[in-house]
């Protein structure tokens, strides 16, 4: 019924206030698509990545594969959708898809999910599983040139074979047993328990057909078996490093060696698909190797070698050529040895004589073409960014990558060989709008030594309104500020008036092999000094208000906000993440002891432990920590917590209340990945830096209970 005329319409809510950008709203950052991994087909004519969304319960995040137009004319478009979500893609020599999912396989509705192998076919049609078995596949791998395709997926130790892993898993599964007996180290990586599962890599080939004698449509496929390529290969798997040459006939793997006093390091191994025959080609004492991309004719395969640590010297990373076609075992020869940067080999030209690789230098991750005939090294990309996933095409004069930097998310582009121009491609979603700018500073150490920086400034920084500092501390420690990062972005806290510092201080990457060294062995120097050096220089600055001043780092960065508290009273807050505290606690209970062991002596891990300088701490800390966290296990949260409110000289009255705060996830890890707990990570940090910073009461989030 049409409404009466005469009578005066009912006020009409105010639409709620949209941000200014997404940076000033947590959920609208949280909303953000995120693109990660590229493939390309064989012929260069179709491009794949992946996006990553919010679910719409906000509490996950679901992948999905879009494909994007090489030639950059057409829109991004979506070609999965799944709440399970896709990943994974490797395209097959004949242009088919491969990826995987845990989606429900429509042939087998009540099958209970688990990440399964699927094929989208070249020639259109719906995706369909292809093959699926109880532990799961972890990966696919792909001929370039061959009907030849390979998965990872996790088997049990004892099974004998795919039906007795099944049984045992449900066995496991039913009787609730999670047990898990190790003979060996490494028994944790990261965020997960090692065993009992161990990484195996098996040929996709054809099976007998289940369904013969039966009634068929014509588009029935014959079904599909695995056969393992590496049934001895124990626990020495690596669950990232393999390359299959170009003809399908060999993969390249790196193998764990076990070594005396539960150390370790990588050999080189070489699979013959047709035998299934696993031979080491590179074992030497003092060095670990990664198999990098084949050479188009087969022939060479690119290498990365990683010399051990020692409490006295950094490692070095270098690339290197192996001869794996002539059969006479030629040796291996330094690609760039005076290449003083840590490359990561990323794709052969089709011609054979053109490796391109990834390298930071000096905040940025370009990417360089190397003639591997004369060892020549020619920068590609100009830009400021990091690049990531390189792929070559056919044509020999393009490549496709993604691309980030502190200003811009993930996103693809094309990039011309010869001229380094860089075309950004259609995208499934536009850059976030930012407010504020970012530039590049730097100073000089008190060695000579130059240390820089990215500094962004909110909006409206100036003389008259000079910003609040945020010092942000990276990881590592060998890495560097170049590239965007969902878990640690500036903006968010741009977005609320401060201007935030981001050093590569001693151990950066991008810099060259002494300038990691100078603080190898010695972090509480030369690492503390450059950070307080370049911060001396931004607080200098005008438009920087360097009364109000705060350090936050994460890992690597939370130890130094540890050792920066012990040793200043500069700064009005330190928010101190995943920390490393007590170095003597932390070396043998960290999931790499066996790497940790070798960089410091224990002399040198207790003259550079943040714990020792408790007693000096005054400021207001605020520590976060999450329970499974096996890099830098709770303990040090824990330990750091109890003796901050006993012993530092803002303790615990009586009543128990302290400046100091604690934020602690039970089911987070290094990261804190779930997205509600990252809106609370910067919910709190927000509320704790206002406080102690800016002197102002915001409020605590909500899902908190407080």
């Amino acid at each position: 019924m049409d409404a009466n005329p005469t009578e005066t319409p009912a006020a009409q809510p105010a639409p709620a206030a949209q941000p200014d950008t997404p940076f000033h709203d947590l959920e609208h950052y949280l909303a953000i698509p995120r693109v990660s991994g590229l493939a390309l087909s064989p012929d260069g004519s179709r491009l794949v990545t992946t996006v990553a969304t919010l679910n719409g319960k906000g509490t996950e995040y679901v992948t999905a594969l879009w494909e994007l137009d090489p030639a950059g004319k057409k829109h991004a478009r979506r070609i999965t959708r799944s709440a399970k979500g896709e990943a994974g893609a490797a395209f097959a020599a004949n242009g088919d898809l491969f990826f995987t999912s845990a989606r429900p396989d429509p042939d087998s509705p009540d099958a209970e999910p688990v990440d399964a192998l699927w094929l989208l076919p070249a020639d259109g049609g719906e995706a369909r599983v292809v093959h699926s078995r109880a532990g799961g596949i972890s990966a696919v791998l792909t001929a370039k040139d061959a009907d030849a395709t390979f998965v990872k997926a996790p088997v049990l130790a004892g099974s004998s074979d795919e039906k007795d892993d099944e049984e045992r898993r449900k066995s496991r599964k039913d009787n609730k047993v999670s047990a898990i007996l190790h003979s060996g180290y490494p028994v944790r990586h990261w965020d997960a328990d090692l065993g009992p599962s161990q990484p195996r890599i098996f040929a996709v080939e054809t099976g007998e057909d289940e369904a013969r004698g039966k009634p068929s449509t014509v588009d029935a496929v014959p079904g599909l078996k695995l056969r393992n390529l590496t049934p001895e290969a124990g626990g020495r798997l690596r669950e990232t490093e393999a390359v299959v040459s170009p003809d399908g006939s060999t993969i390249y793997t790196s193998l764990q060696k076990p070594l005396a006093k539960a150390d370790s390091r990588y050999v080189l191994a070489a699979v013959d698909v047709a035998t299934g025959n696993l031979k080491v080609i590179l074992d030497r004492e003092g060095v670990s190797y990664f198999p990098g991309p084949v050479s188009p004719d087969g022939r060479t395969l690119a290498v990365v070698a990683e010399s051990d640590s020692t409490p006295l010297q950094a490692p070095r990373i270098t690339l290197h050529l192996l001869d794996v076609g002539s059969g006479a075992g030629a040796g291996l020869e330094p690609l760039v040895p005076e290449w003083d940067r840590w490359a990561t080999p990323a794709a052969w030209l089709p011609d054979g004589k053109t490796l391109l690789v990834t390298a930071d230098e000096d905040g940025a991750a370009p990417v360089f073409r190397i003639d591997v005939a004369n060892g020549r090294v020619s920068r590609v990309t100009p830009d400021a960014a990091a690049y990531t996933d390189v792929v070559a095409a056919p044509d020999g004069t393009t490549a496709y990558a993604l691309r980030s930097s502190y200003g811009f998310p993930a996103e693809a582009v094309r990039i011309d060989l010869d001229g380094g121009g860089v075309e950004r491609l259609p995208a499934p979603a536009e850059r976030p709008a930012i407010k504020g700018s970012l530039e590049r500073i730097e100073t000089t150490a008190a060695d000579g030594t130059r240390v820089p920086a990215y500094l962004a400034l909110p909006e409206g920084a100036s003389a008259d309104n000079p910003a609040p500092l945020l010092l942000w501390i990276h990881g590592g420690p060998l890495g560097s500020w170049n590239a965007w990062t969902w878990r640690w972005s500036p903006w968010l806290l741009v977005a609320k008036g401060y201007a935030v510092l981001l050093p590569d201080p001693a151990l950066s990457t991008g810099y060259g092999q002494e300038y990691i060294q100078r603080g190898w062995g010695n972090w509480g120097k030369a690492p503390f000094t450059d950070l307080m050096a370049v911060t001396d220089a931004a607080a200098a600055r005008p438009d920087i208000d360097e009364t109000r001043t705060a350090a936050m780092g994460g890992s690597f960065g939370g130890y130094m906000a540890n050792w920066v508290a012990g040793h200043t009273d500069r700064f009005k807050a330190v928010v101190t993440h995943a920390s490393l505290w007590a170095l003597d606690q932390f070396g043998p209970t960290t999931d790499a002891s066996q790497y940790w062991l070798k960089e410091m002596t224990p002399e040198m891990a207790l003259e550079n432990s943040p714990h020792l300088h408790l007693g000096n701490i005054s400021t207001p800390m605020l520590v976060i920590h999450g329970d499974k966290d096996y890099r830098v296990p709770i303990g040090e949260g824990l330990r750091l917590w109890y003796e901050l409110l006993s012993g530092s000289q803002l303790p615990a009255g009586e009543d128990g209340e302290t400046q100091h705060r604690f934020l602690y996830f039970p089911d987070e890890n290094h990261w804190v990945l779930q997205p509600q707990h990252a809106k609370i990570w910067y919910g709190v940090v927000e509320h704790f830096l206002a406080r102690q910073v800016l002197g102002e009461d915001i409020p605590l989030p909500e899902d908190l209970g407080l």
